[in-house]
Formats: structure tokens, sequence, C-alpha cells
């Protein structure tokens, strides 16, 4: 019985990146994002959003590069790090990554955006876009102002017979 618990330890332990990877990558993250959804912080939000970001980015890479990867024997203990690192709420690697990386990508006007579509232009030749129709009108008249102005529409929408729904307070 000594040698059957030896053997299933062992088989364990060589497996132990098969086994604890999907428990670090998808059921801990799931658990913790439906937590989060539940909660009212934001917060965690943010850090369960930015997570699933990393994790699809992650596995795109790994698709991409599945046959160089093959040849890279430390990877799946890599990895498993890696998202040890973005899960544990500890760390906040997630967090980190994002904030110094990946967002910095994404807001920098000046870097290159793959997946540009130009914005619709009026006769004026003015941008259609209402953030940035709400942006100059908070930069022109100021953030109370702007906030006057969506509480004098918001009570004119509802004397105005339209049903409206109260969203959920957590949003």
């Amino acid at each position: 019985m000594g040698s059957g618990s030896g053997s299933f330890l062992k088989v364990l332990l060589k497996n132990f990146d098969v086994l604890a990877m999907p428990v670090v990558s998808l059921l801990y993250p799931l658990y913790a994002s439906i937590r989060a959804i539940e909660s009212k912080s934001p917060v965690d939000d943010q850090q369960w959003l930015t997570y699933w970001v990393l994790y699809s980015m992650i596995t795109l890479f790994e698709l991409t590069f599945a046959k160089l990867i093959e040849w890279i024997p430390i990877w799946p203990y890599a990895k498993l790090i890696w998202t040890c690192w973005l899960v544990i709420p500890y760390f906040s690697g997630a967090a980190y990554v994002y904030e110094h990386y990946v967002r910095p990508f994404f807001v920098n006007r000046q870097s290159i955006n793959i997946w540009y579509v130009p914005r619709k232009k009026d006769v004026l030749d003015k941008q259609d876009d209402i953030l940035t129709a709400a942006e100059k009108y908070i930069e022109e008249k100021g953030p109370e102002a702007f906030e006057k102005l969506i509480n004098r529409a918001d009570k004119s929408r509802r004397s105005s017979g339209y049903t409206v729904y109260d969203e959920d307070p957590r949003y």
C-alpha cells in the first residue's frame, strides 16, 4: 500500500503543471470573476477583466507560436509561474502588466493602431462622436455643468412619458 501511494505521488508531481494549470488559469479566476461581478466594488471587476484580457493574449501567443513553444521544455512551468503571478491578488500581476504595458499601447494616441476605423464627419467636417463632444463640453464648462446637463436630461426623459427602468445600482 505504501508503494502504491508513492507511485501516485510521483505521477502527481510529474504531471503537476498539467493538473495545476487549469485550476490556476481557469477555475480560480472563474470563481473570483463571479464573486467580483456580485460585489459592489469596481476594483475587483477591473482585476479580473484585466486578467481575462491577459489570459486571452497568452492564449493567442500560444496558438500563434505553438510549433516554437513545443521546443521549450520549461514553457509549461514558466507559464504556470507567470499565471500564478497574474492571478494571486497579493501580487496584482495582471494590474501591473496591464497598467505598464497593455494600456499604454492601446491608450497612447501616437501608437500604431491596427484596428483604425475612420470616424464619421459631418458637413462641417467636425467629428460626429458623442465622447468627443462630452469631453469638449466638460473642458469648456467644467464637470459640474456637465453633471447638471445630464441630470436635466434625465429629468426631462422621466417626465416625457417614456418608461424608464432603473438599472442595477452596482453598475
